[in-house]
């Protein structure tokens, strides 16, 4: 029997995020183990679609042939509460939750619980739920309603890479990778940063900026306004080459994320023995084991500046925390494993 299933897919595949990134290589993986994939396109505007774009998401799903597995990306299913139980009637729909859309940050407590309410309402049509962590997967089942039996936890995979090799010239090389939005917490990253400027350190920001003109635009004037532009370097998105080049020289990874869904940004350091300073939002103690990196309580820049001074100044406890990270870079998923549990849930989906 032919496996094949369509994957729907908002907005722009090619999109340099941590979501997109875990769509791209999942396509990759599942083909591998023999699936024939047609990927649909629900158009732009997700997580806000118009009517419009509504309309023509739904178009685009039942376009799909009757019974074949529709796995939808939870950035557009968990806005489509009306139009989901329409798909669902005709094909096995599997949901692909990275995290919940109530977490993003910039939400009123009213588009939050509105939000809370139409993935909520959504996932009820949803024969399995395929999550990027075990975080997700309790908030679903605490939240939404979701049972334990349907849901699947393929966790981002990561691949085999050199080990960092920093410059050593007296400047500690910190990195963050990220989009430039307002969860990712750039704002308290500069805040805290802008304490240590007597500490000898460098940071370089990689990630997307037009996806929040207005957290762009924050981060350029909290970087004037601290007068770090002299210390900081805002390179917006970047190849993977170039990644990995700025990876091999850091010497400390570090992101205030206000939640994360997994972070693949904190595994692909770790397994490049990097160590990490973020916070203990979300699903990140789950992904940065404690003998790899630091973790502050979220929105506390106070917290965040006394951590980085701390392995700023101590060479030592950032060669402790590398030590860590390469340990905990054996344990680290593999995206064939992943890609495994991902097909399992497409099987007992059909």
């Amino acid at each position: 029997m032919v496996r094949r299933f369509a994957f729907a897919i908002p907005g722009d595949l090619a999109s340099p995020t941590g979501g997109y990134a875990y769509d791209r290589r999942m396509i990759v993986e599942l083909r591998k183990l023999g699936w024939d994939i047609d990927i649909v396109a629900l158009g732009d505007g997700f997580p806000r679609p118009t009517a419009a774009q509504r309309a023509f998401a739904l178009a685009q799903l039942m376009d799909v042939p009757a019974d074949r597995v529709v796995v939808v990306d939870g950035l557009a299913f968990g806005v489509l509460p009306d139009e989901a139980p329409r798909v669902a009637a005709h094909h096995p729909v599997v949901a692909l939750v990275h995290h919940p859309l109530a977490q993003e940050s910039g939400l009123s407590p009213e588009q939050a619980r509105d939000m809370q309410a139409s993935e909520r309402a959504a996932l009820v049509s949803a024969k399995g739920v395929i999550v990027t962590s075990p975080t997700t997967a309790r908030a679903l089942i605490a939240d939404y309603g979701v049972t334990a039996d349907r849901i699947a936890v393929a966790l981002p995979g990561n691949d085999p890479v050199p080990l960092a090799k920093p410059v050593n010239n007296g400047i500690i090389q910190l990195l963050s990778v990220g989009s430039i939005v307002p969860r990712k917490g750039f704002d308290i990253l500069i805040a805290a940063l802008a304490k240590a400027i007597d500490l000898p350190w460098h940071l370089t920001i990689a990630g997307d900026r037009t996806r929040s003109a207005k957290a762009a635009a924050q981060l350029d004037a909290d970087i004037a306004r601290f007068n770090l532009g002299n210390s900081v370097t805002v390179l917006g998105a970047v190849s993977d080459e170039k990644i990995a080049a700025l990876y091999a020289e850091a010497d400390l990874f570090v992101l205030a994320s206000r939640h994360e869904g997994y972070g693949m940004a904190f595994s692909e350091a770790i397994a490049r023995g990097v160590p990490v300073l973020a916070t203990t939002a979300g699903a990140i103690p789950e992904t940065v084991p404690a003998e790899a990196g630091l973790l502050v309580p979220p929105d506390d820049a106070d917290a965040l500046a006394a951590a980085l001074r701390r392995l700023i100044a101590d060479p030592g406890e950032r060669a402790r925390l590398a030590a860590g990270a390469r340990e905990a870079a054996r344990k680290l998923p593999t995206w064939e494993a992943s890609a495994k549990v991902f097909s399992d849930a497409l099987e007992a989906a059909l």
